[in-house]
């Protein structure tokens, strides 16, 4: 689930992510990591990164959950994080309440696009993150891609190349590797009915989509093929970043 940004917007973010994400994760369980696409890249990486943390997961973490620290709005999906064994507290990505150069893994998946204040985001992600640390994250593409669901689900923004390059290196940040990541349709007539059933029928829609939709995304992804750097953007919607801190 998104964390908030500054909700310096006209509409509160903080608010909107909040409660969509609290609805969404009230009815449904914890996926583990070990069944998404982003795994066989996750379990190479663990062996060098004993302190880990991951950001706004709700109930879809990326990161194994015994023992990793764990961030976001909703408190359902905290209570169920701890439960499991996960180190999770309530809060907000622009205000992490760790020390600096803490860990040696940082994931943020769907997250960084929900806040207003995305620099803040960037200093505190670089911030709790080691010199050599890896910082895992997907962040949408191109503003000309934006839509009414974008909107729905409290997002703040899509990136356009250009401005993800300089934002980036102004936190010291070099891209390692990149890959088409997502499961949002891109077709305009889904997504159009996505965003009058989760309007007018939340409940519902938020039922079909943890009972159906969400089922069938993870039977059917796809490997993440990953190329060195920032691959070619164009037509994507979507990538999947791995960034490690200068």
């Amino acid at each position: 689930m998104p964390v908030d940004g500054s909700g310096s917007l006209p509409r509160d973010l903080t608010t909107i992510n909040r409660e969509f994400y609290e609805a969404l994760w009230a009815e449904t369980y914890l996926e583990q990591p070990e069944r998404f696409n982003t795994w066989p890249l996750v379990s190479g990486l663990l062996p060098q990164a004993p302190m880990r943390l991951e950001l706004g997961p709700g109930l879809r973490p990326r990161l194994p959950v015994t023992g990793t620290h764990f961030v976001d709005l909703s408190e359902t999906a905290v209570k169920q994080l701890t439960a499991l064994g996960g180190r999770a507290k309530v809060g907000q990505i622009t205000a992490l309440t760790f020390e600096a150069e803490q860990f040696d893994l940082v994931a943020a998946f769907d997250v960084i696009e929900h806040a207003e204040d995305d620099r803040r985001v960037f200093a505190e992600l670089t911030r709790v993150l080691k010199k050599g640390g890896v910082l895992l994250c997907s962040i949408p593409l191109h503003t000309k891609h934006w839509t009414t669901f974008d909107a729905c689900v409290g997002h703040a923004r899509r990136y356009d190349p250009s401005e993800l390059k300089a934002l980036l290196a102004d936190h010291g940040l070099v891209v390692e590797q990149s890959a088409v990541f997502g499961m949002q349709p891109n077709n305009s007539w889904l997504l159009d009915y996505g965003v009058r059933m989760l309007t007018q029928h939340r409940r519902k829609a938020m039922r079909w989509y943890n009972r159906v939709f969400m089922p069938l995304g993870m039977l059917f992804q796809k490997k993440l093929r990953f190329t060195a750097g920032l691959m070619n953007t164009e037509g994507v919607h979507e990538v999947a970043l791995v960034c490690r801190k200068k």
